[in-house]
C-alpha cells in the first residue's frame, strides 16, 4: 500500500526532483526489504502454497490472477484456497470468510472477491491462515500477496506486473512504486506475468525475460463488455489504478461522461455516495464501478449506499493467459515441488 495513500503520480514519471530526493529512505526501505527476502523465517505449512504477489505497489492485477489460478485449480479437480491478509479489515485472528455475514470493514475487499469462487482466509498470521484452509478441506493455497513479507515457504512464486504502468520510474519505496530491490524480487520468483498489451508492455517483457525467469502474458478481460456498449456513465473506482478500469470501460464501447476516482480501498462516505447519485441523475447517466468497489458498498438497507447497491453497474474483469494451459503447468509445477519437499 503506497506511503502517501494513493500513488503518487511521479512514480510514473522518469525520476526527477522528488524522487531523488527520497533517494536515501529508499535505500533503507531497500535494505529491510532485501534482508526480508533473503532471511526471512519462511513457515513450512502441510499444503502447497502459490504465491501470487506484485513487484510494485499496487494495480499489477494480482487479485485476477489469483482467481485465474484458482478457476484453474477447481478445472484439474483440487480444492484450492484463498489466503490474503485482507488489507482494509478489521479482523484480528485468522478468519474464514463468510460473504453472508462479514462485510469488508471487517475482512477487505479483495478477500470478498475471493471468496465467490473458493474457500478464503483472512490472517495477519499467515500460519494460522493456512492452518484454517488445511481444516477447511482446501488441497492448495493460492496465496494473495505476501511475496516480500517471507512469512510462508511457498511452493512457487508468480511476480504480475501491468504492461500500462511498468516499473514506473525504477525506484525503490518511497522515492518509486518497487516493493524491494528488482534483483532480490526475481531471485526469488519462479515465473513472471505481465498483463496488458502495447509496446510498453512488450519492452517490459524483454526485460524481464533477461532474469531468465519464465515470462508468460495475459490482458484483462470484460466478460459482460456488451451491457455497456452505447452507454452514457459516470464511472467511479477506489482502486490502486482508476485509469486501467476507465480504459477498459471505454474499450467495452461506453461513454465516459464523467470519471471519478477515490483511494484504493477507500471506502465512500454516506456524502459522496449521495453526490455520485445526485450527479448521475442529473446527467442521465448510467453509474458503473468495479467489482472490487462494489464489494464495499455493504448490505446497507438505506440511505445512500442502498441506492448505489440498486443503481450501480459492475464491469466485471476476468484474467485471459496468452497461452493455453499456462495456468495449469504453474500449479503442476508448484504440487511437484511440494511433492518434492
Amino acid at each position: 500500500m503506497p506511503l502517501f495513500g494513493t500513488a503518487p503520480g511521479f512514480w510514473w514519471r522518469e525520476p526527477g526532483l522528488l524522487s531523488r530526493a527520497l533517494t536515501l529512505p529508499s535505500l533503507a526501505y531497500g535494505a529491510v526489504s532485501r534482508r526480508n527476502l533473503e532471511r526471512g523465517p519462511r513457515v513450512r505449512v502441510p499444503l502447497p502454497v502459490v504465491c501470487v504477489g506484485n513487484l510494485t505497489v499496487g494495480g499489477g492485477g494480482k487479485t485476477p490472477t489469483a482467481l485465474a489460478l484458482g478457476r484453474a485449480a477447481l478445472a484439474i479437480g483440487r480444492r484450492p484456497g484463498f489466503l490474503s491478509r485482507g488489507h482494509g479489515g478489521q479482523a484480528r485472528a485468522a478468519l474464514l470468510v463468510d460473504s453472508a455475514r462479514h462485510d469488508a470493514d471487517l475482512v477487505g475487499d479483495e478477500p470478498l472477491l475471493l471468496a465467490g469462487l473458493a474457500p478464503t482466509v483472512v490472517a495477519k498470521d499467515r500460519a494460522a491462515g493456512a492452518a484454517l484452509l488445511n481444516q477447511a478441506g482446501c488441497d492448495l493455497i493460492v496465496m494473495d500477496d505476501g511475496f516480500q513479507s517471507a512469512r510462508l515457504r511457498f511452493d512457487l512464486a508468480l511476480l504480475v506486473v501491468d504492461a500500462r504502468r511498468g516499473l514506473g520510474n525504477g525506484a525503490l519505496l518511497p522515492a518509486g512504486p518497487l516493493r524491494a530491490p528488482l534483483d532480490t524480487q526475481l531471485a526469488h520468483a519462479d515465473a513472471l506475468l505481465v498483463v496488458g498489451e502495447g509496446p510498453r508492455g512488450d519492452a517490459l517483457g524483454r526485460r524481464l525475460a533477461e532474469s531468465g525467469l519464465p515470462v508468460h502474458r495475459a490482458r484483462l478481460a470484460a466478460p459482460n463488455a456488451a451491457e455497456f456498449q452505447g452507454r452514457r456513465c459516470l464511472a467511479f473506482a477506489g482502486i490502486a489504478d482508476p485509469g486501467k478500469f476507465f480504459a477498459s470501460l471505454r474499450n467495452a464501447g461506453a461513454e465516459i461522461v464523467v470519471a471519478r476516482s477515490f483511494p484504493d480501498h477507500h471506502t465512500l462516505s454516506e456524502s459522496e455516495a449521495r453526490e455520485l447519485l445526485s450527479e448521475a441523475d442529473s446527467l442521465g447517466l448510467d453509474l458503473v464501478t468495479t467489482a472490487k468497489d462494489r464489494a464495499r458498498f455493504g448490505r446497507s438497507e438505506g440511505g445512500p449506499m442502498r441506492g448505489l447497491n440498486r443503481l450501480a453497474r459492475v464491469l466485471e474483469v476476468e484474467l485471459e493467459w496468452a497461452e493455453p494451459g499456462a495456468a495449469e503447468a504453474l500449479l503442476s509445477k508448484a504440487l511437484e515441488r511440494f511433492e518434492r519437499g
